[in-house]
């Protein structure tokens, strides 16, 4: 069987789908001509462009910063939720610390085609979807906030399509949702945005 891997791309690198069985193009029994290979999950924001600077309105250069508005298409058959995690790679290496979590969002329905501007900052919403604590220790969104004097850092939206809901309450860590996620992800979205004051 013939296999083709779809690729994303964007600033933050090559994200290889194929893996996950999403976008394959596979030849049909007796070999007759493959299908047109399908796009992988995208995640994309009208606020900014992937790889581009992030708006200060959305960072903690404004005090009183709102989550940008997030799209995504090309949702995998199947998809019965959505998890977001939003963090800062660059400061992670640098502190040498596991992860700097700007932002957990799981339980986001199936059918949802995006996120508002400005999601409010509760734990848990009408819907089911479940926000968690971010790096400094509150309820939802956390903006970027890399300082004057560095580099701007690369800060990362993660979108993860799921055949299952999570399990778990807005106590739960990263590491717990990450866990939660293994063997349930049908495809992936990443949209990266850059900031430094």
């Amino acid at each position: 069987m013939n296999m083709k891997m779809t690729y994303v791309f964007g600033a933050a690198g090559l994200l290889a789908i194929a893996s996950l069985g999403i976008g394959l193009a596979q030849a049909p029994a007796g070999g007759g001509e493959k299908k047109a290979a399908t796009p992988g999950l995208t995640l994309t924001s009208s606020d900014f462009e992937d790889g581009g600077i992030i708006p200060n309105r959305f960072t903690q250069a404004d005090p009183n910063a709102v989550s940008p508005k997030l799209d995504w298409t090309n949702v995998p058959e199947g998809t019965v939720s959505f998890t977001l995690i939003f963090h800062d790679p660059d400061a992670a290496l640098q502190k040498k610390t596991d992860d700097v979590l700007h932002w957990m969002i799981f339980n986001i329905p199936g059918t949802a085609k995006g996120l508002p501007q400005g999601v409010q900052k509760v734990a848990t919403m009408p819907d089911g979807t479940v926000q968690g604590k971010n790096r400094a220790g509150n309820v939802g969104y956390m903006g970027p906030g890399a300082p004057a004097q560095g580099p701007y850092h690369h800060y990362t939206f993660e979108l993860f399509a799921l055949d299952t809901k999570l399990d778990l309450k807005e106590d739960a860590t990263r590491a717990d949702v990450l866990k939660a996620l293994d063997g349930h992800i049908l495809g992936k979205g990443v949209l990266e945005g850059r900031f430094h004051r």
